[in-house]
């Protein structure tokens, strides 16, 4: 650690490398509220945050666990399709609260192309709310819908198909089916915000 007498400290969120106090006040200095995306290796959550003086407001907010329990999804919650689902279902969800637009604030992950987070920024901007957001970073409709998934699990061996799919298999969906089950749950999801 330094010692001279012009360093500074950095912010302890800072260094416990939690917030990125730069992209923040961007953020948070705009009239629009932010579109948080976290992922863990539990599931995903979706937020549409508002900065206030006193701390930040969550106005409404989505997780894959609520994919699993009220829609009936039956494949991972980390996955890329649960990911444009959860998007989905957020962006209702914002959209039912009077939220027209918002901003995508990725903390401080990387902005990869054609990862979950933007198959969540997908499945918001589908459900209705305006996220800028560059095409070019959203995944292809073919690993949306799990297509990728379901072609690798027909080539794959048997020994590593029991391995990689046991979340699938232990739930009773054969990956080979993921497209379709992707399909019924969209369908639900919509028919549930079209009422």
């Amino acid at each position: 650690m330094a010692k001279n007498a012009r360093y500074r400290v950095p912010y302890r969120r800072r260094r416990e490398q939690k917030t990125d106090y730069q992209a923040r006040r961007i953020l948070a200095t705009s009239d629009n509220p932010r579109f948080v995306v976290r992922a863990s290796n539990k599931g995903i959550i979706a937020q549409i945050v508002k900065a206030e003086l006193d701390g930040d407001k969550v106005l409404t907010q989505g997780s894959s666990n609520e994919l699993i329990a009220k829609y009936g999804w039956q494949a991972s919650g980390k996955s890329i399709p649960a990911g444009y689902l959860l998007g989905l279902v957020t962006g209702y969800k914002a959209v039912k609260e009077g939220i027209e637009t918002a901003y995508l604030d990725l903390g401080l992950k990387r902005p990869t192309k054609g990862s979950k987070i933007f198959a969540v920024v997908k499945g918001a901007i589908d459900a209705g709310l305006n996220i800028p957001c560059d095409s070019d970073v959203i995944p292809p409709p073919e690993r949306i819908n799990g297509g990728d998934i379901a072609k690798y699990a027909q080539v794959i061996d048997p020994e590593g198909y029991e391995r990689f799919f046991s979340i699938y298999l232990k739930k009773g969906l054969r990956p080979e089916s993921l497209p379709e089950h992707f399909e019924e749950t969209k369908k639900k999801i919509q028919e549930n915000w079209a009422q």
